[in-house]
């Protein structure tokens, strides 16, 4: 496995990733997007010092996929990576950003693009990309956003989002898991817009979508929505697992659920 980072531009800002390769020549890829308040490697998982998505690439590569993890821009909070401010995050931005390493990820020798993962609201930026793009050519979706609306006003409550909408920020919002972030007015605006589920009904690709049944951050009716709006094939991976696949308690049921999707990716590309 070979691990190095990968540059593009959107908007003039640097869009930054690692770009994960097998071992051997030119390789499929699968564009991998995190979730809100993440980063390119995603949460650490309890044990094994290794993120989500980075230990998710590193078992995808010795299985012989690539893989592009990105930071969006204003994600990468180190000071290191991406370009941007996170006060200027959007839907729109993130998926611009989608397009834009999808496009540098077409035009690298090493490697050839064939799907998109998204988790959380990383999957409604994957399924607004899919449905407008019709660029993957296998979409998975973890634990994904659909309802931004509900689950906003759930957070802030309606009135303070309608708030939200009227004053052009930035707005502080302190998130149920302990994370304070600010916004401007574009992203309240964006959450009252995106439909996420009539994005993915344009999608015509197979389509694979796992949740857990003690997430406790995005409700199992999201992924059934997701489910019922796609007219293409698709996948349903259910397991007894929390919005971060029981990260916190180890490895186990993400390394399940990576090789359930690189599985259901193989077939759907082969």
């Amino acid at each position: 496995m070979i691990e190095t980072l990968l540059n593009t531009y959107v908007a003039g800002q640097r869009l930054q990733g690692t770009l994960c390769l097998p071992q051997g020549g030119p390789s499929p890829c699968i564009l991998m997007l995190h979730g809100f308040t993440g980063s390119r490697d995603e949460q650490v998982i309890a044990g094994v010092g290794e993120g989500v998505f980075s230990r998710t690439a590193r078992r995808w590569a010795a299985r012989g996929m690539a893989s592009l993890r990105i930071d969006f821009r204003g994600s990468s909070f180190l000071g290191q990576g991406s370009d941007g401010d996170f006060a200027d995050t959007t839907y729109e931005t993130q998926i611009a950003d989608a397009h834009a390493a999808w496009e540098a990820l077409t035009q690298d020798p090493r490697v050839t693009p064939v799907a998109v993962l998204g988790w959380s609201m990383g999957g409604l930026v994957a399924a607004s990309f899919a449905g407008r793009s019709q660029k993957p050519r296998a979409t998975a979706l973890w634990a994904p956003l659909a309802n931004p609306r509900a689950s906003l006003a759930e957070i802030q409550g309606t009135e303070v989002l309608r708030q939200r909408l009227e004053e052009p920020g930035p707005h502080r919002i302190d998130l149920p898991w302990g994370k304070t972030v600010y916004l401007k007015r574009g992203y309240f605006e964006g959450v009252m817009t995106n439909r996420p589920t009539e994005e993915i009904a344009h999608y015509q690709g197979p389509l694979f979508v796992a949740h857990g049944t003690r997430d406790d951050v995005i409700p199992t009716l999201a992924a059934e929505a997701y489910l019922a709006a796609h007219k293409g094939s698709h996948e349903a991976w259910f397991a007894e697992m929390d919005h971060s696949f029981n990260a916190t308690q180890g490895p186990e049921m993400l390394d399940k659920l990576a090789d359930a999707t690189l599985d259901f990716i193989v077939k759907s590309t082969s």
